[in-house]
C-alpha cells in the first residue's frame, strides 16, 4: 500500500516536473517567435501602419500567462490573468503606456512532499506606466513601473499589501483590419519588491506573455 502511494507521489511529480518545463520552453520559444516575427513583418512593411484611433491613443485587452522565476518559482507553479492598456502618443515611435490588471499566481500543493502542505495563490492587481518605443515597424521595446496591490493579503501571510512593481518588455504588434484593429504580443519579465521584509520568496517574479486585441 506504502509502494503504491510512493508510486503515485513520484508520478505526481514527475508530472509537474514536465509541465513546468514544457510551459517554461513554451515561453522561451514564444519570446522567439516574436523577434522573428517582429523582424519579418518590419521588413515586408514599406511604411509604418497606422493602428491608432482618431484621437491617437490606443487600446488593448489581453490575456496573460507565466511562470515564476528566481526563490519564486519555489512555492509557485505558474500564473494567469489579464491586462487592459491604454498608448498614448508623445513623439514618432514613442508611446505612454498606462497597464492595469489582474494576476492569479498559483501555488504548489503538497510542498516539499508533505501532504496537505499546500500554498496558497498570489492575486494581484498590478497598475503600472511607462514607455513603449518601436524601434522598427511593429517591432517595439517598453518598460513599466507601478504599484502590484495584494488583494488577498490574509490568506497569503504577508506583511504588505503594496510592493513596487517593474517590468520590461519586447513584443510585436501588427494591424488585423482596415479600421486600424490589432494584435500586440509580448514577452516580459516582472517582478515586485518584497511583501514581507527579509523573505525572498516574498518577492513576485515571472515570466510572462501577453497577448492582445487592439483598437
Amino acid at each position: 500500500m506504502i509502494s503504491c502511494f510512493n508510486l503515485c507521489r513520484a508520478i505526481q511529480k514527475s508530472t509537474l516536473s514536465k509541465y513546468y518545463y514544457i510551459m517554461k520552453s513554451s515561453l522561451k520559444i514564444a519570446a522567439l517567435v516574436l523577434a522573428f516575427a517582429g523582424l519579418s513583418v518590419a521588413a515586408k512593411a514599406q511604411t509604418t501602419t497606422s493602428t491608432t484611433t482618431k484621437d491617437g491613443i490606443r487600446y488593448s485587452i489581453g490575456v496573460e500567462a507565466g511562470i515564476p522565476v528566481g526563490n519564486f518559482k519555489d512555492a509557485y507553479k505558474w500564473n494567469l490573468g489579464g491586462s487592459v492598456q491604454a498608448d498614448i502618443p508623445v513623439a514618432s515611435q514613442l508611446f505612454v503606456t498606462v497597464n492595469a490588471g489582474f494576476n492569479n499566481v498559483f501555488g504548489k500543493k503538497d510542498l516539499g512532499g508533505v501532504a496537505g502542505l499546500d500554498v496558497p495563490n498570489v492575486q494581484l492587481l498590478p497598475v503600472k506606466a511607462g514607455l513603449k518605443y518601436f524601434v522598427i515597424p511593429n517591432f517595439y521595446v517598453q518598460g513599466e513601473a507601478g504599484a502590484a496591490f495584494l488583494l488577498n493579503k490574509d490568506k497569503t501571510g504577508y506583511d504588505k499589501s503594496t510592493a513596487f512593481v517593474y517590468a520590461p518588455q519586447v513584443g510585436v504588434q501588427f494591424p488585423v483590419s482596415a479600421s486600424g484593429n490589432f494584435i500586440d504580443a509580448g514577452v516580459r519579465y516582472e517582478a515586485t519588491t518584497k511583501y514581507t521584509s527579509g523573505v525572498d520568496n516574498s518577492k513576485v517574479s515571472f515570466l510572462g506573455l501577453r497577448v492582445a486585441y487592439g483598437f
